[in-house]
């Protein structure tokens, strides 16, 4: 996502420079009634992209790079979390709901986490759309999820955008 903001900061930066040559031009092809050119005006500089660096992936449970993570046992319309919540029951289903909006299409994966073990508990991909979606990620287990602390880990395209812990009691 960052090379997309970079590219469109220097295509903003070169369409800038365009118009301001062809202005430029255009001025000096106008001439007054005596046969002189015209006279032109100061020109202020093409503006330029910032020369930053790409800021690291964020981690947490909040916001974090292009999705939001809401976690709970009941999916509603449209995959969205009914009751958000952070503890479940051992026989529960576990919902990520993965809302993002991007410019361009995207692969998601979940990576469901015991924290107790570092056992992953399981794994999937998702192809997304570009726009805004909101995406299911669930887990489930018949005989019930050992007691203990997890942690739901949310990559785009490979890169790590978000994270989520929860208990099961």
């Amino acid at each position: 996502m960052n090379q997309t903001r970079l590219s469109q900061a220097l295509l903003v930066a070169v369409v800038g420079a365009a118009a301001l040559a062809g202005c430029r031009k255009d001025e000096q092809t106008h001439a007054n009634t005596t046969g002189t050119p015209a006279a032109t005006p100061a020109t202020t500089p093409a503006a330029t992209a910032p020369a930053t660096s790409p800021a690291p992936p964020p981690t947490g449970s909040a916001t974090a790079g292009t999705a939001t993570v809401t976690l709970g046992n009941a999916i509603g319309a449209n995959n969205t979390i009914a009751t958000p919540r952070t503890s479940f029951s051992t026989g529960d289903t576990i919902h990520a709901s993965v809302a993002t909006d991007a410019s361009m299409p995207v692969r998601l994966t979940a990576k469901w986490t015991h924290l107790g073990s570092n056992q992953t508990v399981a794994e999937e991909t998702k192809d997304v759309g570009a726009g805004a979606h909101t995406t299911d990620f669930h887990i489930s287990k018949p005989d019930g999820w050992p007691p203990g602390r997890y942690r739901v880990e949310i990559s785009e395209d490979g890169r790590l955008v978000n994270t989520s812990e929860f208990d099961v009691q």
